[in-house]
């Protein structure tokens, strides 16, 4: 086989879950070119592998094995639904965790704390109800909701939100508004746009996809053209027709979408 024909080969073998992969790093994590592997990034790639139904090597013992440089709230809820998705959320990391909730029903100190932390229970499988009011209160007049209490709703943190909601059975008027939401920023490229006027990207995309899969909707086809027209021969995936950065994480984020799952990955 010639050099050019095995090129060609090499470019159609490419697939987002084998570009992810390709960067796992020698200590098990995952970087972006140039760069350390972090706990971050790997709980990432982790996740996006999983619901590529990909093994993910080492990068459980990893994870594990760096939980003390995790600092967020969202970090750890990250790093929980990550271990359990791929193995067992070890001792010490469960912990941290459940040391996160408040009796309001907040988990961490924010909206987004919260929604990751009702998809972390679920996805280590914790059977008991968990509380939702503080999410339904603070659901915008727009019917999206923002990062923490206050601030502007965006499309990543509504998706979040959405799921976290669906895992506990809410229906209706939440949903749908949340939804409602989420379509005024689909522009005419078919992607999804963090804030209206910002433009669409990659990662928006992807979130708004798993949020109408969890509210088994159709996620719009234009959608998945617009990631389709960010894709690489790599495998990889633009953050936006403009700019190119952190293809890994990007990628990773894109996997749940392509393989139309939401979170907890089942």
């Amino acid at each position: 086989m010639g050099v050019a024909a095995l090129l060609t080969a090499a470019v159609l073998a490419a697939t987002p879950a084998s570009y992810v992969a390709s960067r796992q790093q020698p200590d098990g994590g995952f970087a972006e070119a140039g760069s350390r592997s972090t706990p971050g990034l790997t709980a990432w790639a982790m996740l996006g592998l999983r619901a590529a139904g990909q093994p993910a090597g080492t990068a459980h013992d990893y994870l594990v094995a760096h939980e003390s440089e995790l600092q967020s709230a969202t970090d750890v809820e990250l790093a929980v639904m990550a271990e359990a998705a791929t193995g067992a959320v070890s001792e010490t990391l469960y912990s941290r965790f459940t040391a996160l909730g408040h009796p309001d029903g907040r988990i961490g100190p924010a909206i987004n704390s919260t929604a990751w932390g009702i998809l972390a229970y679920v996805q280590v499988g914790r059977p008991f109800k968990l509380r939702v009011s503080y999410l339904l209160r603070h659901q915008r007049r727009s019917g999206g909701w923002g990062w923490i209490a206050g601030a502007a709703p965006d499309s990543n943190d509504t998706a979040a939100v959405i799921q976290a909601l669906r895992t506990q059975g809410v229906r209706g008027r939440p949903i749908a508004r949340g939804i409602a939401f989420l379509r005024r920023l689909q522009n005419a490229d078919g992607g999804f746009e963090l804030t209206a006027g910002r433009g669409s990207d990659a990662q928006s995309t992807a979130w708004a996809v798993q949020a109408f899969v969890a509210a088994r909707l159709k996620p719009p086809a234009g959608a998945f053209r617009y990631l389709a027209s960010l894709r690489r021969v790599d495998g990889s995936y633009r953050y936006s027709r403009k700019y190119g950065a952190t293809p890994v994480w990007v990628t990773s984020q894109v996997l749940p979408a392509l393989a139309r799952k939401s979170f907890p990955l089942r």
